[in-house]
């Protein structure tokens, strides 16, 4: 995976830089003459048009209205929104606690039809026990600093979870055989969690296919991701969120799940991973 993890905001703010730009043009103004009209130094415009500072939306306001060009800042400040929302730090996202994060993506999971999914740390969050969920969430609070309401988050994540076994989604997932060693939680919790692990392996819409430690790598282990459709991409960094919509990326991530899934294994050489899992607690 090439370019930084916020390359998809940085290229929305460009092409709404362009835009801008362009109706400066059209208006025959020069950057100086636009910086007078909004009340701001020429420097200030120069910035805005170039990518180098996001336009605020009194930002793109003042800037249609010196083009005259009042019509179109609607449209040009919600394309701005999205690109703020493509890079969303999770201490800002969690700062009332964590429930409320997991209530607001449930649109896009009932709208999904086709999930692809890759997780190389924890156990992908439409799979996890209330238990892990709830050991991992509060572990995120502590580090993060931000309100500790993981019982009623992962009551939340759960909930959402539904999309499992009601309507018509199919779910291919892939974990490195990493995250079933790793310890969230004390012995119970992860046995628990890889019990059902196991259990959701026989659903007829869900593929879990396990990424052998011993497994020659043709594709790196990477940050974790979330595919929804062919429409968006949810990346997980350790500081922020970022939602991948650009058509292209979007091409990448699914070329880096196809590789991925061909060194994965599934059916029973996957149970018996998991397995091996649960033994190793006793």
């Amino acid at each position: 995976m090439s370019g930084s993890p916020s390359s998809s905001a940085q290229a929305a703010r460009e092409v709404l830089a362009a835009r801008l730009a362009e109706l400066r043009r059209d208006a025959e103004l020069t950057g100086h003459e636009l910086a007078l009209r909004c009340g701001w130094s020429p420097a200030k415009s120069s910035r805005i048009e170039r990518g180098r500072t996001p336009a605020s939306d009194a930002d793109i306001r003042a800037w249609c209205k010196a083009c005259g060009a009042e019509d179109q800042a609607a449209d040009l400040i919600a394309a701005n929104r999205q690109a703020d929302q493509m890079y969303v730090h999770w201490k800002k996202l969690h700062r009332h606690g964590m429930r409320r994060a997991q209530e607001e993506v449930v649109p896009l999971y009932e709208s999904t039809r086709h999930f692809r999914v890759y997780c190389s740390n924890v156990v992908p969050g439409m799979l996890q026990t209330e238990a892990y969920a709830t050991a991992l969430l509060s572990t995120i609070a502590a580090f993060q600093g931000t309100p500790d309401d993981s019982a009623t988050a992962a009551a939340s994540r759960i909930e959402r979870s539904h999309v499992l076994h009601e309507g018509d989604h199919r779910f291919a997932l892939l974990v490195e055989e990493t995250v079933l060693r790793y310890r969230i939680g004390d012995a119970a919790t992860m046995a628990g969690q890889l019990g059902y692990l196991l259990a959701v392996m026989a659903l007829p819409n869900v593929s879990l296919g396990v990424i052998p430690s011993t497994a020659p790598r043709r594709v790196w282990p990477l940050e974790a991701f979330y595919m929804f459709d062919d429409r968006q991409v949810s990346v997980e960094l350790l500081t922020a969120a970022v939602n991948v919509s650009a058509p292209s990326e979007i091409a990448t991530y699914a070329k880096a799940f196809s590789g991925l899934s061909e060194i994965a294994v599934h059916g029973s050489a996957a149970r018996t991973l998991i397995t091996d899992a649960i033994h190793s607690l006793d």
